[in-house]
């Protein structure tokens, strides 16, 4: 799954998936806005943008429908033991 890190401004990572067309935005507040039907175009132009938040503002948030982030890895918390992360009795 295509993800881009940020250095600086208001979005750390954009995370797209391809398949489902869904772009998941990280922002510097911890909060994670999802968006449907979006076109990888708009993911690679956000990705090169001067100024991703305000390409998100101008392109994104009121173009596409809003939905549920996806989760990362296994349900999206850490293993609490060995045994969860490596499986076994």
């Amino acid at each position: 799954m295509p993800e881009k890190l940020f250095s600086g401004g208001r979005i750390r990572k954009a995370v797209y998936d391809p398949a489902s067309q869904q772009l998941d935005l990280h922002w510097d507040n911890k909060s994670v806005l999802a968006y449907k039907q979006v076109p990888g175009e708009v993911f690679r132009r956000l990705c090169s943008a001067p100024n991703p938040a305000t390409y998100w503002e101008d392109r994104i948030a009121e173009e596409y429908p809003k939905g549920q982030p996806m989760k990362s890895g296994a349900g999206g918390e850490a293993p609490r033991d060995l045994k969860d992360l490596f499986g076994g009795d």
